[in-house]
Order: C-alpha cells, then sequence, then structure tokens
C-alpha cells in the first residue's frame, strides 16, 4: 500500500495510482521517498519521520537548505557527495562525526579519482633558498587550502614543487636565493615562495627580495625592501638594514611578513599556517631568517624555516615538505656563507568516507 507523504505539496501516490492505472504502486511510493518534504526545523522532522530510508529527502524552513538521507544520518544536500580517490590513502581519522581518508604527496604523481565530489585540500608550494653574505631568508612557499573543492573524475595531476636552492658563496657576486616552484593539484596552485637577496643578488641588483608565495628578505648592505607575497597565499619578506652588523630581512611565511633587521639583529622569519587535514595540527610554511656579520641570525619562521647564520656556516635549510624558506647567509670573511635551501612543498587531499 502506498505510504502516505509526510510533507505537503505534492498529489499523495494512491491519487496517483487511482488516477493513472499504469503507473506502478512501487513507483508511486519512490516518489513519497524523493519527493521533497518541508519541515520547520530538524525536530519537526525527525518527528513526522522516525525511521528515515536512505535517499528519502527533505527541506527545512528555518536554514532554507535541503537535506538528504545518507542510511545513517540526514546530510546536506548539494548535488554532489563527497569524491573518491583510488590511490591508497595516507592515513584514515573520525572528527566532528565525520570519517576521513587523506592522501599526502610528497612528491610529484597523479590522483586518481573515480568518484566526482568534494573534496578538502592543501597545496603549498616550494619554499626559497636564502641568499648569499648578510643576506635575507628565502620566502615560504604559497600555501593554498580550501574545503569543498569539487574535483572531477580522472587521473589529476598532482606536482609537489622542489624547493630553491640557497644563494652559492661567492664574494663577487653575492647571488640571492633560487626561487620555489610551485606545486599544483589539476586547476590548484600553491606559488613556489621569493629568493632571499643576497647582497649583491637582489631584484635588479638593489638587495631587494625576490617576489613569490611568500617574497624573500631583502639584504644587510642596503635600506632594502623584501620581495612581495601572493595574496591569500603568503606575506612579503623583512626589510634589510645597514646599521651594525649589516642584517637580512626574514623571509615572509604564509601567516606574518617576514621580520624587518635592525642595529645587530637580522629578521626572523614570518609564521607559518598550523592545518589539521590528516587529523593532527601540522604548521608549515614558514620564512628563513635573515643573515649577518656577527650580529644575531635570524630564527626560521615556527621553527620549520631555515634560521639564518652570523659567519660562514651555511643557512640553515626549510623542513623538509613543508614549503619552508631557507636561511639567509652570514659573512666572515673571503666568499661568506651560502644561503640555506627552501624545502619542497606538499599536496594533501581529504574526502569523507
Amino acid at each position: 500500500m502506498a505510504v502516505t507523504p509526510v510533507g505537503n505539496p505534492y498529489v499523495e501516490s494512491s491519487d496517483l495510482v487511482a488516477n493513472y492505472p499504469g503507473a506502478s504502486e512501487a513507483l508511486a511510493e519512490r516518489i513519497d521517498i524523493v519527493g521533497v518534504n518541508p519541515f520547520a526545523n530538524a525536530a519537526a522532522r525527525d518527528a513526522a519521520i522516525p525511521s528515515p530510508v536512505q535517499g528519502q529527502m527533505c527541506s527545512l524552513n528555518d536554514d532554507n537548505k535541503g537535506y538528504r538521507y545518507d542510511g545513517s544520518a540526514w546530510v546536506l544536500f548539494s548535488g554532489a557527495g563527497p569524491a573518491n580517490f583510488t590511490n591508497t590513502a595516507t592515513g584514515t581519522y573520525s572528527s566532528g562525526g565525520d570519517s576521513f581518508k587523506f592522501l599526502t604527496f610528497t612528491g610529484s604523481g597523479d590522483l586518481i579519482v573515480d568518484r566526482a565530489g568534494f573534496a578538502d585540500i592543501l597545496v603549498i608550494g616550494g619554499g626559497a633558498g636564502g641568499g648569499n653574505v648578510h643576506a635575507g631568508g628565502g620566502g615560504a612557499g604559497g600555501t593554498l587550502a580550501a574545503n569543498n573543492v569539487y574535483l572531477p573524475s580522472g587521473t589529476l595531476t598532482v606536482i609537489v614543487g622542489a624547493g630553491g636552492a640557497g644563494g652559492p658563496a661567492n664574494i663577487d657576486t653575492r647571488p640571492a636565493g633560487a626561487n620555489g616552484i610551485t606545486s599544483r593539484l589539476n586547476n590548484y596552485y600553491g606559488v613556489g615562495g621569493g629568493g632571499g637577496s643576497g647582497s649583491y643578488g637582489g631584484s635588479g641588483g638593489s638587495g631587494v627580495g625576490h617576489s613569490g608565495g611568500s617574497g624573500g628578505g631583502g639584504a644587510g648592505n642596503y635600506v632594502s625592501n623584501g620581495g612581495s607575497g601572493v595574496s591569500d597565499q603568503g606575506n612579503s619578506g623583512g626589510q634589510g638594514t645597514t646599521a651594525t652588523n649589516l642584517g637580512g630581512g626574514g623571509g615572509g611565511g604564509s601567516s606574518a611578513i617576514g621580520g624587518n633587521a635592525s642595529a645587530g639583529l637580522a629578521g626572523v622569519g614570518g609564521a607559518g599556517s598550523a592545518s589539521n587535514i590528516t587529523g593532527a595540527s601540522v604548521t608549515r610554511s614558514g620564512g628563513g631568517g635573515g643573515g649577518t656579520v656577527g650580529g644575531t641570525p635570524g630564527a626560521g619562521g615556527s621553527g620549520i624555516g631555515g634560521a639564518g647564520t652570523n659567519d660562514n656556516t651555511t643557512g640553515g635549510s626549510g623542513t623538509v615538505n613543508t614549503g619552508s624558506g631557507g636561511g639567509g647567509g652570514g659573512y666572515a670573511s673571503g666568499n661568506g656563507a651560502a644561503g640555506g635551501a627552501g624545502s619542497s612543498g606538499v599536496v594533501i587531499i581529504r574526502v569523507v568516507v
């Protein structure tokens, strides 16, 4: 016998059967289930439908949204559900009543999506290298963190950007660090970080840090600005100084600008950003610290960017697969110190299961 709809506003299935004998009662019952029934709120719905069946739909007047019963709970109906990938998951966890699986790419590859739908993603570009000789720290790779992005079915390209090399020790050219390489998931990008300036090797030879996802720090033989960052992905690098001990600015981080250098003190790297996309809070994309001549070198941002140096020791490298910048090289004699290398980026995809 046909089920009487619990909402309004369509003709009851029993009337459809009576008026159209060619329609089966089973079809009429299916119409009852998938017809969108309006309720004042969730409490009214649950009272009227104490035992919903999978595929049943309704709308709520209090939020003006549609819902579908997935067999265990009412979920927001968007026309598409969670995406699914067939790659072996890196891990799984539950949070807030949902179960997730995630896939971490630490190198380039392919994401195989067998069901189009929505996913959460984190795409971080490669961090940049620090410069040579009282130099700026490297900028962090740009961070793109987005929820409920639509992934089409098929084989999607994943590129994990490499970190940029530090500026080599060379007193004649005092080069900047190399920019990081951009990371990519299909049509989503995390821009590579901008290199920290060497004291001769900045943008235009003026000691200005290079631009990127986050900008590199300016060098210490000019009052030189840091490079600019990409809006919503990173921040600018810090300014160098010609004051006592010549310090480079810190590279920009994903959540803060690089620190400016001051007398006797190089700039610290800009702070990174924390993400719990893998079920645990992990901070990535810190800027590299600036280098100096005998003063206090700049620390790396959030402890993951490479630290600068104040002698002929090579600047510190960014922590692997965080997209963090390398530290600026210091100076004591001769060719001075090379800049530290930026770290490679990372791409992470999370879906509801």
